[in-house]
């Protein structure tokens, strides 16, 4: 109770004291949830890219790969699936200056490659595609939130911008399922079959192409599973042999894609990091400098309690205990506004497929611990300099 009157006694400078606490882990709180979303991404395609090798056309060469190239890659030792791929943008002819969201994709989805993909999706409502499905779609759970689709519901795709051209051409689709939210890619996804995949890609084949292309003969790109088990490395050996023994294809090796997620993951993080603790500092120093202030005023009474038997223990406990409340108060106020302010920007971002944060119960732990440690660390040489005091020489000071 004491503490508590302490502070008390002296709102104006507690109140801003802890206002630099609540700024530092609101800044601490938001980057974080910030720099947590990019991660989950980051992680998801290190996992995907651990997984698989993306087979494309060679550099300067028309991205179309010849069906007939998969039964060449599946020859190859140590290749357990090989399975054409195919993506369009949902959205064609929409300009973003900056996105930092993923956007949304239609993308081909083949129920036997299901087995070998990194990250498994689970259906929430409704059903998945069959190999039989013609017209159909299931959607990721940002898209949609962001058509506010639901089972049974139809969508047109690729979206019908507003200055579409004569030959625009669109497909109705039903949506027959929709996927649990994942926190990573597949949430802005939409899944159709491979053979309604092959009719949107004939639509975006270059007009002097569709008549000398036939679109169920050919693949934007090829994704190649290893056997169970097989490491980085073991698939990097595999790209190897695909570029060594198919001719007219190029294979990734996953190592380079993975380091290169990695490295964009660590810039991202020390980036916000540095904002953040750049805001605790500040709020770090404004707590030192209240410590101090009040063990200026407060000599006599600090001498006072040591004259009359207070152990130098005592008085350095009651010094950390309210610096440590002053952070942990910060850091609570602080943290909620964060939450707050994530949350709202997640549900206005939400319509445009546009969600930037993520709190985590892991944030939630470094937060709340990295205010109380500050409060604490902060008051500790103020702590100690009123322990130290010399009874006489304090009772003789006037404040």
């Amino acid at each position: 109770m004491e503490i508590l009157r302490n502070l008390a006694r002296r709102k104006l400078r507690s109140t801003l004291t802890i206002l630099g606490i609540v700024i530092g882990i609101f800044a601490l709180t938001t980057m974080g949830a910030m720099s947590e979303h990019f991660n989950v991404l980051f992680n998801f395609a290190e996992e995907w890219y651990s997984s698989s090798i993306p087979v494309g056309s060679p550099d300067g060469q028309a991205a179309l790969l010849p069906l007939s190239k998969i039964s060449e890659i599946e020859k190859i030792d140590g290749v357990a699936a090989a399975f054409p791929g195919y993506s369009f943008g949902m959205k064609p002819g929409e300009v973003t200056t900056v996105s930092y969201g993923i956007p949304d994709t239609i993308v081909a989805y083949d129920p036997r490659e299901a087995p070998y993909e990194a990250l498994k999706t689970s259906i929430a409502e409704g059903r998945n595609l069959t190999a039989a499905s013609r017209g159909e779609v299931v959607l990721g759970t940002s898209v949609a939130n962001e058509f506010k689709k639901r089972v049974g519901d139809r969508i047109d795709m690729p979206v019908r911008p507003r200055d579409a051209k004569l030959e625009f051409v669109n497909h109705p689709f039903t949506v027959v399922g929709i996927l649990n939210p994942t926190g990573t890619v597949p949430d802005s996804f939409a899944y159709v079959s491979v053979a309604d995949a092959q009719i949107l890609f004939k639509d975006v084949v270059p007009a002097f192409m569709r008549d000398r292309v036939d679109t169920t003969t050919v693949a934007e790109g090829i994704t190649v599973y290893g056997r169970p088990g097989t490491s980085l490395a073991g698939l990097d050996r595999i790209a190897d042999q695909i570029n060594q023994q198919v001719p007219g294809v190029k294979a990734t090796r996953p190592s380079e894609l993975v380091s290169s997620f990695r490295s964009g993951g660590a810039t991202f993080t020390a980036i916000t990091t540095a904002a953040a603790v750049l805001a605790l500092v500040i709020g770090g120093l404004s707590v030192v400098n209240t410590m101090i202030m009040s063990v200026i005023e407060r000599y006599r009474e600090i001498g006072l309690k040591k004259a009359v038997g207070a152990h130098t223990g005592r008085v350095l406990r009651e010094y950390l205990t309210e610096a440590t409340l002053i952070g942990l108060l910060g850091g609570a106020i602080g943290y909620a506004l964060g939450v707050v302010l994530t949350n709202l920007l997640n549900m206005a971002g939400r319509s445009s497929n546009l969600e930037l944060f993520l709190v985590t119960p892991k944030l939630t732990a470094i937060a709340l611990c990295f205010a109380v440690a500050l409060g604490a660390l902060a008051g500790l040489i103020p702590a100690f300099r009123a322990a130290r005091l010399d009874p006489v020489m304090a009772l003789r000071t006037t404040n």
